[in-house]
């Protein structure tokens, strides 16, 4: 029996029209996917992120060219295609539909006569395929691929690509397996590949091997030493007697700790949630339930960002979340999403969409550039110039979002998660449609018969969203909308009356008969809040961090001035909220307050205390820090 209560609505019958998300999706159309695909063909202007469509090429033997870029060059091109599907079902482009499929009918042609697929092995080291799991991300390419053919199917109907990576991924299922070659990923990604090739095609070796590579991993943790021992060559150097980095230090169901490199975590953890959906498997649900925990307590910065540690891109000991040196990679950020929306289809709590919303709105927005065309693979939450980006220790911390990146992960994830956002807003079972998230636009449900919605939403300004029914006919049903933790108070009408429901888990539950035209509207109550750690949180000790609404909030050089340190929050501080124009990043709403700033006599040290000065000052929301010019950030700011 399966444990999967609640199912997704297919991105196509949702349609975004949101004051705040619209103006991301149409950057990605306008902006990202055009550059991204110059990046792909060599034209970004440093060239440094090679060309990995020349690679097909020469795969496909029409190129003479070396080949160019990382061991996993594919993956990124294959996340440019799922981000072009999910844009076509949001916005159709012929123009595009072009480009992908030109694209997609070379990578037909590159794939060998038994389905292999991978361009750096077929260029420059075919003897190589298969022996180095740990390192060489074969699986996880195909991974990437899988998920860009499904996507592309679902979106536009066409299955040629679908048709390619079956064909590999029957590769795949053909060779691991009990009774076959023993093998699972160095980097996870091909188990949820695989799990989602299977609700498409129904084929269940594809669920079976997923399974396989998932409780196969750890069951020997001397498994990768052993690989490694019958290979005289190595890539990056990955030591496998690492376990922990790339969890395969215990079975799956055994891990109850976030450990290793995070985006090989969460991803993982995502197809267990999944696999665990699609069985039934309660022992795997619970697995799942504790690594959620323990990421969510005390592994998590307040902006959704997970990994404190540069090295290796991991996490580390229970609450170690420095500000300055943190990792917080954008894809980790992109990865808990995946991992909320898998959870939220198990088990319908707020805490679930509660996360989605966090990720949204700052770890994974904070990763890009208002211009589309600049990026950051590092999301820190502490940023000074001259330390920052250059010190010893820092160097992974830039001061200001780059063009491009050598491992160029993070641009196109960002791009197929923004365009894919109508996959996690809403949901619904026989009897029940879920409101996750506060998403602008209109929707349709097959629940009690078929039942459509428009949202109209100024939740980030006003806190007010509104919700028009349209059933089909006249029925009853339930509409549960999700209620975020950070709201204390907030009303639900219904044609303008209030209405009762049951809130459980984070979520207010309407049940009624409904008819078309009904309306119900959600008040929340919407005011600037002051934000404190877990006293363990070493980094943060006299510190506060300010929200408003879902959203966290920074402070800029541009705005108050150097040595933000210096800065600090009154207890008792009047904070106002205020829409104004700034440059560059023009009409925002910001948190304006009366602060205050130490003054020291200008001696390294002092028997007297600084003074305080009373000052103004002025934050601004996390996610558009870093548009105006290299300067001082901060998160966390000490209350005085």
């Amino acid at each position: 029996m399966k444990t999967k209560t609640m199912k997704n609505l297919p991105i196509r019958n949702v349609k975004v029209k949101d004051p705040f998300w619209s103006k991301f999706q149409e950057l990605v159309i306008s902006e990202m996917l055009p550059y991204q695909k110059a990046v792909f063909e060599g034209k970004n202007r440093n060239n440094r992120g090679g060309s990995a469509i020349e690679n097909f090429r020469i795969a496909a033997g029409e190129s003479k060219a070396d080949y160019y870029g990382m061991v996993f060059q594919d993956s990124d091109l294959a996340k440019w295609i799922e981000a072009v599907a999910y844009s076509l079902s949001v916005k159709p482009d012929e123009k595009l539909e072009k480009e992908a499929d030109e694209i997609i009918e070379l990578i037909g042609r590159a794939q060998e006569a038994d389905g292999y697929l991978n361009t750096y092995f077929q260029i420059k080291e075919p003897e190589h395929k298969w022996q180095n799991l740990l390192e060489c991300h074969e699986l996880y390419c195909s991974g990437h691929m899988i998920e860009a053919a499904v996507a592309y199917y679902e979106a536009t109907g066409k299955d040629s690509l679908l048709k390619t990576m079956c064909k590999n991924a029957d590769l795949i299922c053909d060779r691991f397996g009990k009774g076959k070659e023993r093998g699972y990923p160095g980097h996870q990604e091909i188990e949820l590949a695989l799990l989602r090739l299977y609700r498409v095609t129904k084929n269940e070796k594809y669920l079976n091997t997923a399974k396989y590579f998932l409780e196969e991993r750890g069951t020997d943790p001397e498994y990768f030493a052993v690989e490694a021992a019958k290979r005289n060559w190595q890539h990056f150097g990955m030591n496998p007697e690492n376990r922990e980095y790339a969890q395969f230090h215990a079975p799956v169901k055994k891990q109850d700790r976030a450990v290793g490199h995070c985006v090989r975590a969460v991803y993982m953890y995502t197809a267990m949630a999944d696999l665990a959906g699609e069985t039934g498997d309660k022992e795997l649900l619970l697995a799942c339930e504790k690594l959620w925990e323990n990421i969510t307590q005390k592994h998590m910065y307040i902006t959704g960002g997970i990994g404190s540690i540069a090295a290796g891109e991991t996490f580390s000991a229970d609450y170690y979340l420095p500000n300055d040196t943190v990792y917080a990679e954008t894809c980790a950020s992109v990865a808990m999403v995946f991992f909320a929306r898998r959870m939220l289809e198990l088990r319908q709590k707020g805490e679930y969409a509660d996360i989605i919303e966090k990720e949204l709105y700052n770890g994974v927005l904070s990763g890009m550039q208002i211009d589309g065309k600049h990026f950051f693979y590092v999301n820190p939450l502490e940023v000074v110039p001259g330390i920052s980006g250059e010190l010893h220790g820092y160097r992974h911390v830039l001061p200001q979002r780059q063009d491009w990146y050598a491992c160029a992960c993070c641009p196109p994830n960002l791009a197929r998660l923004i365009m894919s956002l109508g996959r996690y807003a809403w949901g619904e079972n026989e009897d029940t449609v879920f409101a996750h998230l506060y998403l602008g636009g209109k929707a349709h449900f097959d629940c009690a018969g078929g039942v459509g919605i428009k949202c109209e939403s100024e939740y980030l300004r006003k806190g007010f969203v509104s919700f028009k029914l349209s059933p089909e006919k006249e029925s009853k049903f339930t509409f549960a909308v999700h209620i975020p933790a950070w709201c204390k108070n907030f009303k639900i009408r219904i044609n303008g009356q209030e209405e009762t429901f049951e809130l459980k888990d984070g979520y207010a539950y309407v049940n009624r008969n409904w008819q078309k035209g009904d309306t119900l509207t959600l008040e929340l109550d919407l005011v600037p809040r002051k934000v404190y750690s877990n006293v363990h949180v070493r980094e943060n000790a006299g510190c506060a961090a300010l929200m408003y609404g879902p959203m966290v909030y920074c402070f800029e050089e541009k705005d108050n001035g150097k040595n933000l340190a210096a800065l600090s929050i009154p207890e008792k501080a009047q904070i106002h909220a205020l829409v104004e124009e700034h440059e560059n990043i023009g009409e925002v709403l910001t948190l304006k307050f009366d602060g205050a700033k130490d003054i020291s006599g200008g001696k390294l040290y002092e028997d007297e205390a600084p003074k305080l000065e009373s000052c103004k000052l002025t934050a601004i929301p996390y996610h558009l820090w870093g548009n105006r010019g290299p300067g001082e950030m901060r998160v966390w700011m000490r209350v005085k």
